[in-house]
């Protein structure tokens, strides 16, 4: 008899704890555990982001030292993540890698440049008649997804404005880099590690065409080894690389089925009529499918079917 009572009891307590569980699974969660990039590997290296701050910059900085890392590791919300921030004589620049084209960087930026903000002045009184005095902001996107084509553009905040008249009262700038193969190529010159990430990449893409994803970056990693590409930095991490680039190519792939699904669905009447008008726009001036395209950051085939269904 007692024994029966504590089988109850145990089969009570699992259900119990079954029951919490679903309940758990239920819950959305804000944060979600942070996946790390190759990019954001190799540059969290300060020898190797002093090597990219100077190419860019065209700086002569020798001491990795002489710049500090301030990344946000917990600025994870609905998905956003800082990839890397750092100041150096004085100023703060946020590098954000982009494997697909997002209009909406400036507003992250924002947000992300806000908490670094609050990192900074967080012991200090922001009502005293000292100004405090915060180190100027640069937002920089390394892109490279296939989708566009140019060398380097700009997206601001204002862009994201309704009814914006005039100036705007808030204004951010935030520059992509494309640092695919054959784009930007003296900074490619300037900086080693970043043309070599830039060759693996290539490789990947490459593998990924005639064989699965997990193979094709094994292959990808081989070769790279043998070509003495990122050699030291595959070797001492490979695990860790083929682990991240597949996480990273299978994210890639779900965020263009996502921005189809929306496309199919009419996600958005306004924008959709925005970008209709654009299309044209464009089309009345003579430009191409592949420039319009490349302009609106949707695919030849999907600039097709819009001016398909507009007509």
């Amino acid at each position: 008899m007692a024994k029966n009572k504590k089988t109850r009891k145990v089969t009570v307590k699992k259900k119990q704890t079954a029951k919490r569980n679903q309940g758990m699974h239920r819950v959305p969660r804000a944060n979600r555990k942070y996946k790390d990039t190759v990019f954001r590997m190799l540059f969290s290296d300060k020898e190797n982001l002093l090597s990219l701050y100077n190419a860019i910059n065209r700086s002569v900085y020798e001491n990795p030292e002489d710049l500090e890392i301030v990344t946000l590791e917990n600025a994870i919300y609905m998905g956003m993540k800082n990839d890397l921030a750092f100041i150096i004589d004085t100023n703060l620049f946020l590098y954000e890698h982009q494997s697909t084209y997002n209009p909406n960087m400036p507003l992250r930026d924002l947000l992300y440049i806000s908490a670094e903000y609050q990192k900074i002045v967080d012991h200090k009184s922001l009502y005293s008649s000292v100004l405090q005095k915060i180190p100027a902001p640069y937002f920089i996107v390394f892109y490279n997804g296939t989708e566009k084509e140019e060398d380097r553009w700009e997206n601001s905040l204002s862009e994201a404005y309704e009814n914006l008249t005039g100036e705007p009262k808030l204004e951010l700038k935030v520059i992509t880099l494309n640092i695919n193969e054959g784009y930007n190529k003296e900074l490619m010159e300037q900086c080693q590690i970043l043309r070599e990430y830039a060759q693996y990449v290539g490789k990947v893409r490459k593998y990924r065409k005639v064989m699965e994803l997990d193979a094709a970056v094994e292959h990808a990693v081989d070769e790279c080894i043998r070509e003495e590409i990122l050699k030291d930095f595959l070797q001492k991490n490979r695990v860790e690389v083929l682990k991240v680039s597949i996480f990273e190519y299978d994210q890639e792939e779900e965020e263009k089925k996502l921005r189809k699904a929306e496309f199919e669905a009419g996600y958005d009447t306004g924008v959709m009529d925005k970008v209709k008008e654009i299309i044209q726009y464009m089309l009345k001036s003579g430009e191409p499918v592949e420039k319009i395209a490349r302009y609106t950051g949707y695919t030849v085939e999907e600039v097709k079917e819009i001016i398909k269904t507009s007509q």
